[in-house]
């Protein structure tokens, strides 16, 4: 009887990891949890070098910028496993950063931060709607065409931002913008500028992608920072064009430079202290701030709902009715995610998509979330590797990763032009208008005006109405 047993006991995991996320009941091991975590880490460690990249052109050091990514990211991924268990890596959500810092800050003339106050409403209200049936409310009011558009929207936006850090587009007086000399390098307003090594980022990015090769991002950018190392070396120095806006603060020689005292450093702590905790919430509750609170919390609810039941799906964590178990939990863990990467100095922290990675190498609990947040603990030690990575090599990055919500559009009903016309209303005028409020408010005025006019009135929900009378009275009061 005890040989027969044994084997059994043997395949059982045990212990505190068994107890905190009942691996055998979910039929996965520690082993195969861990591989998970690293596979999700690796798909979206980008972010530890786009967020700051992007977050500092607002004013915050990018020193602080990078702890506060890497902290408020293995907290909230941490916090997700402990608390629902699930699979699941969280970290400051791309596009809604760009919209913090270009619309936000720079093109409506706040601090960071009261746009920091901002996010920290948005994410109370989330919260709150997470512990409610406003949640449920929300998804079922909206209608999926602008709720897809939102997604495509913030990705030609986050595009738009990428051809223009790496140079590729540049303005142009009669045309608005225009393509570059792609054979220019050099300084600009902006940072270091290389079109052509941008786009061969984003090329390196999306072909290792589409052949699945694990840490495409990374590899893309590595590489790309490599070919700007070599050409440092080789090339003279006055073959890099210094824009004269880029004079007073662009380096002697090259593109990238090498951190003396190597790739990892010590956390130093103290950097963080300038943006921590330095929300002015006061400040953000004005009328005009509502458009912004409003826009947070829309492209936050609805990309982590469709991230996290995409994510439940693959992993198995529905039942044979469709129901899916520790939704709830799982939501409100997003939300107070968002409250917490707050005091960090962080826009909201979303669930990633990039999750389904590790969900496909096995991951089914919270241990792999742990090990995430476990991973993004350690990148705090690689600001020096930050620091040298040129802009336009983790740009190519940011256009890939554009490319990939823009295929949101794919879902779209292409039969009924009162749902795809405001879709692409909501999606173009977040790039052109760069702004993603005024995208999501082109977008929900268009739906109720064609749905009017088709006489297709039923289809109109109570909270569509809301929105749409908020937004017209936003572009009539608040121009």
């Amino acid at each position: 009887m005890e040989s027969v047993d044994q084997p059994q006991q043997q395949t059982k995991p045990g212990g505190i990891l068994e107890k905190l996320f009942k691996l055998s009941e979910h039929k996965t091991s520690v082993k195969v949890e861990f591989m998970a975590g690293l596979t999700t880490f690796v798909t979206m460690s980008y972010i530890m070098f786009l967020n700051p990249i992007i977050m500092s052109k607002s004013g915050m050091p990018f020193d602080g910028l990078f702890l506060a990514t890497c902290l408020g990211a293995a907290i909230a991924t941490i916090f997700m496993g402990l608390y629902a268990n699930w699979p699941v890596g969280l970290a400051p959500g791309m596009g809604l950063n760009a919209f913090f810092t270009f619309t936000v800050v720079l093109q409506m003339n706040y601090s960071w931060e009261i746009a920091l106050g901002a996010v920290f409403l948005s994410g109370v209200l989330f919260v709150i709607m997470s512990v409610t049936k406003l949640r449920e409310w929300m998804l079922d009011s909206i209608p999926l065409s602008l709720r897809i558009a939102m997604t495509a929207g913030v990705g030609l936006f986050l595009g738009f931002i990428g051809l223009r850090f790496t140079g590729i587009v540049v303005p142009n007086a009669d045309n608005v913008v225009a393509l570059a000399d792609l054979t220019h390098f050099g300084f600009g307003k902006f940072g270091p500028e290389a079109p052509a090594l941008g786009f061969l980022s984003f090329l390196i990015i999306a072909v290792l992608s589409y052949r699945k090769v694990f840490g495409a991002v990374l590899i893309g950018i590595a590489a790309t920072t490599l070919i700007a190392f070599a050409m440092t070396w080789v090339l003279p120095t006055e073959f890099f064009v210094v824009a004269e806006e880029a004079k007073s603060w662009a380096p002697a020689t090259g593109f990238v430079q090498y951190p003396g005292g190597g790739l990892l450093a010590v956390p130093d702590f103290k950097a963080i202290e300038p943006i921590f905790w330095k929300a002015d919430i006061m400040g953000a509750l004005e009328v005009a701030m509502i458009p912004v609170i409003i826009t947070f919390l829309f492209v936050n609810i609805f990309d982590t709902a469709g991230t996290l039941m995409g994510v439940a799906e693959r992993a198995n964590l529905q039942d044979e009715n469709g129901k899916i178990h520790g939704l709830n939990k799982s939501l409100r863990a997003d939300s107070i995610s968002s409250v917490i990467g707050t005091a960090f100095g962080c826009p909201p922290v979303t669930s990633y998509v990039e999750s389904a990675s590790g969900v496909a190498a096995g991951g089914r609990t919270g241990l792999t979330a742990v090990t995430i947040g476990g991973l993004f603990l350690v990148g705090m030690f690689f600001l020096p590797l930050a620091q040298m990575l040129p802009g336009f090599a983790v740009d190519g990055a940011l256009i890939y990763v554009a490319m990939l919500m823009m295929g949101s559009l794919a879902k779209l009903n292409w039969e009924d032009f009162t749902d795809y016309v405001p879709a692409i209303a909501t999606t173009v005028m977040m790039s052109f208008t760069f702004s993603i409020a005024n995208g999501i408010a082109f977008g929900f005025i268009t739906y109720t005006v064609l749905k009017l006019g088709a006489g297709k009135r039923d289809e109109i929900s109570n909270g569509v109405w809301a929105l749409t009378a908020i937004f017209l009275a936003k572009f009539i009061f608040l121009p």
